[in-house]
C-alpha cells in the first residue's frame, strides 16, 4: 500500500471530499455501507418505477407468493450481519417488500 490517500473521484463535490478526509476510519466505513445501500436503494426503485409495456405480459416465476405482485424484483438486505432476500415492488409512492428467505440458507 501507498502513503499516499487515494485520489477522490473527479465529480465528488469538494466539501464531501472534505467531510471524508476529516472522518475516522470507522465513520469512513458506516459511511460506504450507507452509500451502498443507498445506491441500491435508488437502483430498486428505478427498476420498480419502470413499467411494462401495456399488452406485454411477464412470466410469474415459479417461487412467487400469490399475494406478490408480477412486476416486484428481489432485493437483498443487510440486518445484523445476516443477509436475506425481499421481494420489493411499488405501490403508489410507497415500496412494499415481503421477506424471500436468507441469503445463505445455512442462516
Amino acid at each position: 500500500m501507498s502513503d499516499e490517500p487515494p485520489t477522490p473521484p473527479t465529480n465528488l463535490p469538494s466539501e464531501v471530499v472534505n467531510t471524508l478526509n476529516e472522518s475516522s476510519p470507522n465513520r469512513l466505513r458506516d459511511v460506504a455501507r450507507y452509500a451502498e445501500a443507498l445506491a441500491e436503494h435508488k437502483e430498486r426503485a428505478a427498476r420498480l418505477e419502470e413499467d411494462t409495456p401495456e399488452g406485454e405480459l411477464k412470466e410469474r416465476p415459479d417461487d412467487l407468493p400469490d399475494d406478490v405482485p408480477t412486476k416486484a424484483t428481489i432485493t437483498i438486505k443487510e440486518i445484523n450481519d445476516n443477509r436475506y432476500y425481499y421481494w420489493q415492488w411499488r405501490e403508489g409512492d410507497k415500496i412494499k417488500s415481503k421477506y424471500k428467505g436468507p441469503v445463505n440458507p445455512d442462516e
